[in-house]
């Protein structure tokens, strides 16, 4: 039975730690090694071994009894989320790494959160369970205050063919099914175990252990569990599907794509679709690998539920479904940083703009931007240590040196109003008018596109084109040359000629349409928000609250727990986003503080961040909001405000 299991953890819990253990146990390496000596199985890059974190997702495969494992080790700094969350998106079950003595951390509420939202069954092992202040019972009060009711401790019971009386209990309160069979018939081995593994599947319960990774106390009890109340159900015998989840590049360029085979099989040679029509692609595979560590073994035919990597896929990005799975992943953890990339003179920049894109395939959350007009290479990320890794890791990979700026909020714009857009392009030999409705969409729903233009005035092909330009890019918002968001955008008509339409002519027209639209629009700026969550004294309370306000946040009604308070609400990530240390500061260390990416909002301060990015869009050189027009043989410009009375279509 092939099974996925992903270690997750906030930062120094002991995640790679448990990992060795785990492999040892296995037969997969013979010798345990440790983080603090630089030799960890999975922590096998050298920024990895020189910084003692985990920064890229790894996998490591395993066999324990009927089980094939493939166990990922990911990253547990916040910075690294990104990496992290798409690791998540293939695991069929979840271990989250808890110290018993730090207990809960700011980042586990974020795991956990993710996990919930991905629908990933999840146990918890609670570590360091040899040092002083460990325990036990605090940490399990955490999780059931702060994560879930559902928790139950297995360290007093490990499943040796009979449940004790609690575990019992425990599962007869959440199942009337097993409380009437329990009433009418008594204990039932196999009849418990089968609810209580499927119950864990349902991610009704969440089973929890404890024992020491350093000490090897508590592991292998733990992984026979794992073994016992899990299991897979992939099919075989039905048609391919699968799921990217990396990208790596050798250092021959090569690219690698990681997937996990979620139906039927792939062999080498096979050809292999992915994207959609029109522009779906099929290539074939050259070689399937399967991976542990940063070595690999070639194998001719990969199974559904296993982890593989393959060569021969070109353009396949991280998310991207394979096969007969059309629909690609969304990610819920989004930069909300941007930096821009400072080069040495003598860097040869049509090469450094091909590295960052490597990068960029290898880690979709960069968003690296190239700005043609000021000669910029920008790139969005998470933090400041995210930014010191990559400096160190294009020294080491490219062999230059880059810098970066002190990062930035990112910003969207959107409009308020409904609109509709015209544009025209007919210089010489060319021709293509597009109209577009423009209206504010739900917040945080992206751009999205619907079609009402009749075929007798655009035929098919044409209106495909225009859709296809709408989503190539992100397109400037006009107020800071943000990306624009939140609009559904209805093509309604449009027209094209049979000799002279051409080309990027539908390109021109749409863009020039929509600058059109967003000229005519009421425009507004949003900002990213923290969906927020702390807890600290109860006569801490008030300083919080004042807090939140002077940082133009909003809070929900506060929640007392004994002496604690629990405040809840959403701020700017602009100022927020440091608050962690003052909270510590005048908390001794003993504040609590969550925070979720809750998507952008109203700009608090929108004037502000106009008049400071200081966006002129007429000098925006990828776009013009102007329309062609051709009179005599000659192509002549009108402005916006006047092309709409030119307009063919109307």
């Amino acid at each position: 039975m092939n099974k996925t299991i992903g270690l997750l953890a906030h930062v120094d819990a002991g995640k790679t730690t448990f990992a060795e253990q785990l492999l040892y146990h296995t037969k997969s390496i013979k010798q345990r090694g440790r983080v603090d000596h630089r030799d960890a199985f999975l922590d096998s890059h050298e920024i990895e071994k020189q910084r003692g974190i985990t920064v890229f997702a790894d996998q490591a495969t395993l066999n324990y009894k009927d089980s094939q494992y493939f166990l990922i080790d990911t990253p547990g700094h916040v910075d690294f989320s990104p990496e992290m969350e798409r690791a998540i998106q293939v695991m069929d079950y979840a271990i989250i790494i808890i110290s018993g003595v730090e207990g809960l951390e700011g980042h586990t509420e974020t795991v956990w959160q993710l996990l919930r939202k991905h629908k990933v069954p999840t146990f918890f092992f609670i570590n360091k369970m040899d040092r002083v202040g460990a325990d036990k019972d605090r940490v399990i009060e955490d999780i059931k205050s702060n994560l879930t009711e559902n928790v139950c401790d297995l360290s007093d019971s490990f499943f040796k063919g009979k449940m004790e009386a609690g575990l019992i209990e425990f599962l007869a309160e959440r199942n009337e099914r097993l409380l009437d069979e329990f009433l009418e018939n008594g204990y039932d081995d196999s009849l418990w175990l089968d609810h209580f593994r499927k119950m864990i599947r349902n991610g009704e319960i969440f089973p929890c252990a404890s024992g020491s990774a350093l000490q090897d106390t508590g592991v292998l009890e733990f992984l026979e569990n794992i073994e016992q109340l899990t299991y897979t159900e992939y099919k075989e015998n039905q048609v391919f599907s699968g799921r990217v989840y990396k990208i790596r590049h050798e250092d021959n360029g090569s690219r690698v794509t990681f997937m996990k085979v979620l139906s039927g099989s792939l062999k080498v040679r096979e050809e292999i679709s992915y994207g959609r029509e029109p522009n779906e692609i099929v290539e074939k595979i050259t070689q399937i690998r399967v991976y542990s560590g940063n070595k690999f073994k070639p194998v001719d035919q990969a199974q559904a539920g296993e982890i593989v990597a393959v060569t021969g896929l070109s353009g396949a990005h991280v998310g991207e479904g394979l096969g007969a799975l059309k629909e690609k992943a969304t990610y819920e953890l989004v930069p909300t940083l941007k930096s821009r990339i400072n080069f040495e003179p003598s860097t040869n920049m049509k090469e450094a703009i091909h590295n960052f894109k490597l990068l960029g395939s290898e880690d979709p959350s960069l968003n690296v931007t190239w700005e043609e007009g000021l000669q910029q290479l920008h790139i969005s990320v998470m933090g400041t240590i995210q930014l010191e890794v990559l400096e160190q890791l294009v020294k080491e990979r490219f062999g230059y040196k880059v810098s970066f700026e002190d990062p930035e909020i990112i910003y969207k714009e959107t409009v308020e109003d409904q609109v509709i857009g015209f544009g025209h392009f007919e210089p010489l030999g060319h021709y293509a008018e597009v109209h577009l409705k423009i209206e504010p969409a739900e917040r945080n729903s992206g751009v999205t596109f619907e079609n009402k233009c009749h075929a007798d005035d655009l035929l098919v092909g044409h209106q495909n084109l225009v859709q296809q330009h709408l989503f190539e890019r992100e397109h400037h918002g006009l107020l800071t040359g943000s990306a624009l968001t939140d609009v559904k955008i209805t093509l309604l008509t449009g027209r094209a000629h049979n000799k002279h339409t051409s080309g990027g002519d539908f390109r021109e027209a749409t863009f020039r349409s929509l600058r059109q639209g967003l000229e005519k629009a009421k425009n507004i700026v949003l900002e990213p928000y923290y969906q927020y969550r702390i807890k600290v004294e109860i006569d801490q309370m008030g300083r919080v609250l004042s807090d939140v306000q002077t940082a133009h946040g909003s809070f929900d009604t506060p929640v007392t727990d004994g002496n604690k308070a629990i405040i809840t609400g959403k701020v700017p990530v602009a100022t927020f986003m440091n608050y962690s240390t003052e909270l510590a500061s005048f908390t001794h260390g003993k504040g609590v503080i969550n925070l979720l990416f809750a998507g952008y909002d109203r700009c608090h301060n929108e004037q502000a961040v106009i008049d400071r990015i200081n966006y002129k869009k007429d000098a925006d050189s990828e776009y013009t909001s102007s329309s062609i027009f051709c009179s005599k043989g000659q192509g002549y410009s009108v402005s916006w405000d006047e092309a709409e009375k030119l307009m063919h279509g109307l």
